[in-house]
């Protein structure tokens, strides 16, 4: 099978190229990236006017299966994932059963084998059905094919224990992905500490719920000289932590969600469960440091801790509705609307964030449209504009804040392994 990209505006960080060139793609892999190609091809897609990208590469989605099949299964998150323009997700581990073990690690994969349209490299717990007592299997589940450990939903509170999973890691050579929340100072709260959570007379969330443990975890991968990479960061002082990190020259990554650079707490309606995530929308002022964060390269990758939930679960009050939202289909836009239309990321590090980088982080051979490379490919139009529907996602969850919000950038199409996966004609 031969594929021709044709006029497209490719953005390859790896290559560092940039401007008007055709792609040709030959049984699976990138044959040739240059200006003008012509090849007798199976397939030509016009790509003028639009963006041609590596594929998307999310490190933090929820796929709620094995247990939580109502919420979301395998299938649906990986067409949602598709519909986004990622071609490979992360699920975490925190289903039922917990993803623990190399059996559960190998069931994933085989599940994934059958029912996805995108890579799946799923990310193990640290500790045995999250509990936080014991030690999973780290070095089963890196051999089965597990890229990190998390305990994602919660931090690790046992120090002495997270040391001894973070030097397993290590040791297997995989990453730690740290959800950083001090749980004995959330105190019950459901979303950001200050006036609007005062308004509504909910308790609050304080930033030193994660800047505590943010703190604390980077100190320990100064410790055991494991790998560390920081899920959803919210908070200035993360930024800050983040940047002291570099500074002292330690193997730290940082990931911002899509929802924590568009939006305040400021803009919480009410008593509205589709607002409520972990970490929680933050001020204005932690907005601000996250999108400088990102524009300064302090912060290096973009996911969307994708995290579909029931229906009902989402009607309920802020005080007792599950945490999370959906986020594989906007997140393109957001990026493009919140932060490259308005000057903070330019194309390039749009691309950096949403493919290179967390390429990178997982130290997998992806994130680049060179020749050789497996073909991945996400093609979208950045000038694009439409009102974000909820009821159009592919996801099974619709818990979004931003049903009916004008956006800028929609993904049209995503090939994986040079297959188109899906097309928004």
């Amino acid at each position: 099978m031969i594929t021709l990209i044709k006029n497209g505006y490719v953005i390859d960080p790896a290559t560092g190229t940039e401007g008007k060139y055709d792609v040709l793609i030959e049984d699976g892999l990138i044959k040739a990236v240059e200006q003008e190609i012509n090849a007798n091809a199976d397939e030509v897609i016009d790509a003028a006017d639009k963006y041609v990208m590596p594929g998307f590469i999310d490190l933090h989605v929820h796929l709620r299966e094995p247990g939580f099949e109502y919420k979301e299964t395998i299938k649906t998150g990986a067409m949602s994932a598709a519909a986004g323009g990622y071609t490979t997700i992360c699920p975490m581990p925190n289903t039922n059963p917990v993803i623990d073990s190399k059996e559960m690690v190998e069931y994933l994969l085989t599940k994934a084998k059958e029912d996805s349209v995108v890579n799946i490299i799923p990310i193990g717990a640290v500790t045995i059905g999250q509990m936080g007592k014991e030690l999973a299997d780290i070095k089963g589940m890196a051999s089965a094919g597990a890229l990190a450990i998390s305990e994602d939903g919660k931090s690790v509170m046992d120090v002495n224990l997270y040391v001894e999973g973070m030097k397993a890691a290590k040791e297997a050579g995989i990453a730690v992905f740290a959800h950083c929340e001090d749980k004995v100072l959330v105190r019950g709260g459901c979303m950001n500490a200050g006036k609007k959570a005062e308004e509504l007379g909910f308790n609050g969330i304080t930033n030193a719920v994660e800047d505590v443990i943010t703190a604390r975890d980077i100190f320990l991968a100064k410790e055991t000289g494991v790998s560390l990479h920081l899920c959803h960061c919210s908070t200035s002082d993360s930024v800050r932590l983040v940047q002291m990190a570099k500074e002292m020259g330690l193997p730290v990554t940082a990931e911002v969600c899509p929802h924590h650079f568009t939006m305040s707490d400021d803009e919480i309606p009410g008593d509205d469960a589709d607002y409520k995530m972990n970490p929680p929308l933050r001020s204005k002022m932690d907005v601000d440091a996250l999108k400088e964060g990102l524009k300064n390269n302090i912060m290096d990758v973009i996911a969307t801790d994708h995290a579909p939930h029931g229906e009902e679960e989402k009607k309920r009050s802020m005080k007792s509705a599950p945490f999370g939202i959906v986020g594989l289909e906007t997140a393109f836009a957001l990026t493009m609307t919140e932060l490259v239309n308005k000057g903070y990321l330019t194309p390039m590090q749009m691309v950096e964030k949403m493919s290179y980088n967390p390429a990178k982080v997982l130290g997998i051979d992806k994130g680049s449209l060179a020749p050789g490379k497996v073909a991945d490919v996400v093609i979208a139009d950045p000038k694009a504009s439409y009102k974000i529907d909820k009821n159009t996602f592919l996801s099974k969850g619709k818990n979004t804040p931003f049903h009916g919000k004008e956006v800028v950038g929609k993904v049209v199409l995503t090939m994986v392994n040079g297959n188109i996966v899906f097309e928004n004609k």
